[in-house]
């Protein structure tokens, strides 16, 4: 019986250094990930030795205070950012602005859209837009000062065309002869037409025919 109890003592003992042994480890590490976050966040000794000063004393408890309370980007993520910005202020920097209003503008316009200031002339042998500093144009070497004078294309007057006068009819002169005549004769009789032919058979008008023509011949004889 002592035996038994002795062993189940040892058993504990070993049970009991086991673990805490762990907790132990766990208390070392999230002191070690609390040093190392903080560094990453914040360039500041003193912050990361309160980081490390509240885990150690508050274990799991301080880690929860130290994430709701630590910086949210780190470093690099701070100088990733700034460097953006920078980038972003070189550029606007570069980019070319209206000489009368600054607003910012494209390197191919002629004219400001928003004043209407002239940005760059033309070159006047390639039509190369030059700036209005440049001297001679870096495309076809033609001096910026030469003004080659446009020739000047007067308007064309649109010319209506020429409306046709209507001209009127001749009027008939009068006929000497129709006025010489009589009102009787000057009257035309109107033309009758013929009677309808009528419808008479063949063989009847055979006949009459026939006998249309003996008494013709009767009456020769």
């Amino acid at each position: 019986m002592d035996q038994l109890f002795n062993l189940l003592g040892v058993g504990l003992t070993w049970v009991v250094a086991i673990i805490g042994g762990l907790l132990t480890a766990f208390w070392v590490g999230l002191i070690i990930w609390t040093w190392r976050d903080i560094r990453s966040r914040s360039a500041d000794i003193f912050a990361a030795l309160l980081a490390v000063l509240l885990v150690a004393v508050f274990n799991v408890i301080g880690l929860l205070i130290y994430i709701l309370v630590r910086p949210k980007q780190t470093l690099a993520e701070q100088y990733d950012r700034a460097l953006e910005e920078e980038i972003l202020l070189q550029e606007l920097e570069q980019s070319p602005t209206c000489h009368n209003c600054g607003r910012p503008v494209k390197s191919d316009w002629q004219y400001c859209p928003y004043c209407e200031a002239e940005l760059k002339r033309p070159c006047p042998q390639c039509g190369y837009l030059l700036e209005p500093d440049w001297k001679r144009c870096p495309k076809c070497g033609a001096s910026a000062d030469k003004i080659v004078a446009s020739p000047v294309i007067a308007p064309q007057t649109v010319v209506p065309p020429a409306t046709q006068a209507v001209v009127p009819p001749p009027t008939p002169l009068p006929d000497p002869e129709a006025e010489a005549l009589t009102p009787e004769e000057s009257e035309v009789e109107p033309m009758v037409p013929p009677p309808p032919a009528l419808n008479i058979p063949e063989a009847e008008a055979i006949a009459r025919a026939e006998e249309i023509k003996k008494q013709g011949l009767l009456d020769e004889n």
